[in-house]
């Protein structure tokens, strides 16, 4: 077990952060594991780097977006497992200080996240394609393990020394090993002997100081500090062909998803081969900058934890609703409202009393009959992107309904009598 732990005070009310997935892998652009699902052999993948030469990766415009947009940390891809190391080193030649490009990116954008006041996270691969010996290598030969790890170790600690200070270690990569192959401990404790102000996540084998769920939005139980890491289309890497981009809508529900269980989106953008940003990418997060900055952050940042469970009560205060997501903070309730439902909003379940209810600073007019509230919304409504309806009630809210009709006077279960399908 880990015996240290980071301090993860500033992650927990972070909410939203960038990850950014750049690399040789870029060039072809059919995703970051062009190397192993094509078996491009380590000698052929090399002439990549002859020829990647990224004229418009703007490590200060990308921080500017991310700044602009309501984004409070950058995750930047040092090394993926290809083995290309994206800043300069003195243990290997593949890098893009010594290859065409002569720069290192790290440090650009390192540089550039603390100018603009973000914290900055430094995604590194344990598992490597390139480098002899690989990881299929140390699975096989005892004595190339031991060389295998000495140099992965040796990586991380170069990183962390050259780039210091930094917020967090983020390791990926972890096949084929658990945490005793990997001696996580030992190397949780070498991180903190260089950054002892340092966090790092859990995808060495350990817990680590925060869950990094991939591809969906759920809480780790019992809660501890995490974030949701998702693609803006569906891959991590640059794909030419991939053009399954997610809407605004659907990246404000991801937002409200991870606020009302307080956690992190980290949302990943892929720069093509040259270093741009796909338009969709910067338009998609630029329309939920503007969003976060007109009123949406009050329902995002520095939320409680306002969780439904399916199948008890238990400490759930949340539902679900057909309009919309739920989130909280004291004794306001938020309504992240994505479906217009007309000139009227009726809420049922609410075991609080409602003393206010307002939008953007204008109060509404509302009744209230025991656990039934109905709002009366302008027209104006319709035609804003997502708005947000406060409510400021008596005391922290709750929300309790059921699959029935009605309350039951008798012990039922709140939704799924049985182990629930969906996730809460």
């Amino acid at each position: 077990m880990d015996k240290t732990a980071g301090n993860t005070d500033w992650f927990v009310s972070a909410r939203y952060g960038m990850f950014l997935h750049f690399g040789l892998y870029s060039i072809p652009g059919r995703g970051e594991w062009v190397m192993n699902r094509e078996r491009i052999s380590p000698a052929e993948y090399r002439k990549l780097a002859d020829s990647f030469n990224p004229v418009f990766f703007d490590a200060n415009q990308i921080c500017e977006i991310a700044m602009e947009s309501g984004m409070k940390y950058i995750v930047f891809t040092t090394m993926h497992h290809d083995g290309f190391r994206m800043y300069d080193t003195a243990l290997s030649d593949f890098s893009s200080a010594k290859t065409a490009a002569r720069r290192d990116f790290v440090y650009e954008i390192v540089t550039a996240a603390r100018k603009h006041g973000l914290k900055i996270g430094l995604y590194h691969s344990l598992n490597n394609w390139f480098d002899a010996p690989d990881a299929v290598d140390a699975l096989e030969n005892k004595d190339r393990y031991e060389i295998f790890i000495e140099n992965t170790f040796a990586r991380i600690k170069e990183l962390l020394a050259r780039y210091n200070p930094v917020d967090i270690m983020w390791y990926d990569g972890w096949w084929p090993f658990d945490a005793e192959g990997w001696k996580a401990e030992e190397m949780n404790e070498m991180v903190r002997s260089i950054q002892p102000g340092i966090i790092v996540n859990g995808r060495n084998g350990l817990p680590g100081d925060f869950a990094t769920p991939e591809g969906h939005i759920t809480a780790p139980k019992p809660w501890r500090p995490w974030e949701a890491i998702i693609t803006l289309n569906d891959h991590w890497g640059y794909h030419a062909a991939d053009n399954n981009w997610k809407r605004p809508l659907d990246v404000v529900k991801m937002l409200a998803g991870v606020a009302n269980k307080r956690g992190n989106l980290m949302l990943n953008i892929a720069p093509d081969g040259k270093g741009k940003i796909p338009g969709q990418s910067l338009s998609v997060i630029r329309e939920v900058g503007k969003w976060l900055h007109g009123g949406g952050s009050d329902a995002v940042f520095y939320t409680d934890y306002f969780a439904l469970n399916l199948r008890e009560r238990g400490d759930g205060r949340n539902d679900w609703d057909h309009n919309g997501i739920f989130t909280a903070k004291g004794n306001d309730l938020y309504l992240v409202m994505m479906y217009y439902p007309g000139t009227r909003y009726v809420l049922t379940g609410l075991e609080t009393r409602a003393e206010n209810v307002s939008f953007a600073g204008e109060k509404l007019d509302f009744s209230q009959e025991d656990d039934r509230l109905t709002i009366a919304l302008p027209d104006k409504m319709a035609k804003i992107f997502c708005p947000v309806i406060k409510i400021t009630c008596s005391c922290p809210p709750v929300i309790y309904r059921t699959g029935g009709m009605r309350k039951t006077r008798v012990a039922h279960p709140h939704y799924d009598p049985c182990e629930s399908d969906m996730l809460s």
